[in-house]
């Protein structure tokens, strides 16, 4: 009878077939059962070896992994912004520059509430990450999140009664079918231009929520035109884009009439967030 693998090996085989360490780490975290962020407790336990069971669920995340499938969906969760989220291929895997975003709009937002509370909106929410990290940092703001995907939907508001967070979900094709006046607008809308050579190795993530016209600029365009109505005096639009598009997201909030127009730099210092303020009533 074969002797299962030792980590250690397990993590030799994982790097031999050119897999990255840390996704590596997290797939045998996960094939343990244990939380994915531990990995401190892999390198006291190098020596352990798995069961059988765990050998034949760590061969498959393996396996899964290296045909290019997000270490998220293998595991079904992923750590955004301080919370664990549950996601799957109803959604795109969550970036850690989107956290970028979210930093940005806690900045904006009022350090007090209004007397009339603070309204928050989240275009395009998918496993809910943005609206739910919000929520978390400011428990006192009504948060509203939309998505067009009832899948994508369905997916946040587990997310959301899990967290226990009171964020409320609408369907709509951005802001057509949503209610009221807020004072942030965020988004991470589709900005992927189709026929993107980068799009091959994306095929495991849903394409509508990566993609948007010839230029990647199609659904930025609509939320800028839509979104003056929907702010109160003063209130920001800061959306997330590709590392080439700030220029261009730039120009057309300047054309909206958006004032205090300003771009945010991501973790590779490309600027990948561009917001503006709405200063005239809408």
């Amino acid at each position: 009878m074969m002797n299962t693998p030792t980590l250690t090996e397990c993590l030799s085989q994982a790097h031999a077939q050119g897999l990255a360490r840390v996704d590596a780490q997290m797939l045998l975290l996960h094939s343990l059962g244990r939380p994915l962020h531990d990995r401190a407790w892999l390198l006291s336990h190098d020596n352990d070896t798995l069961t059988p069971a765990q050998q034949a669920t760590w061969q498959a995340a393996l396996q899964r992994r290296l045909g290019g499938e997000p270490v998220a969906y293998i595991t079904g969760r992923k750590d955004f912004f301080g919370l664990t989220l549950s996601v799957d291929a109803r959604v795109l895997d969550p970036r850690p520059d989107t956290e970028i975003l979210v930093e940005w709009a806690l900045a904006v937002l009022p350090a007090a509430p209004a007397p009339q509370g603070l309204r928050v909106l989240d275009l395009g929410t998918g496993s809910g990450a943005v609206a739910l990290a919000l929520q978390h940092a400011r428990p006192d703001a009504q948060l509203w999140a939309v998505d067009a995907s009832e899948d994508a939907l369905a997916v946040a508001r587990a997310n959301a009664q899990r967290l226990n967070l009171p964020v409320q979900f609408v369907q709509s094709d951005w802001l057509a079918a949503v209610p009221g006046i807020f004072d942030l607008i965020v988004s991470n809308p589709p900005y992927v231009a189709d026929g993107d050579p980068h799009l091959s190795a994306l095929t495991h993530e849903p394409l509508q929520a990566l993609t948007s016209g010839a230029d990647g600029l199609a659904d930025i365009r609509q939320i800028i035109a839509q979104a003056p109505s929907h702010l109160a005096p003063g209130g920001w639009l800061l959306l997330e884009h590709g590392w080439d598009q700030a220029a261009s997201v730039q120009a057309l909030l300047c054309e909206a009439s958006f004032a205090q127009v300003q771009s945010r730099k991501d973790l590779a210092g490309m600027d990948r967030c561009t917001g503006g303020q709405w200063l005239s009533e809408g």
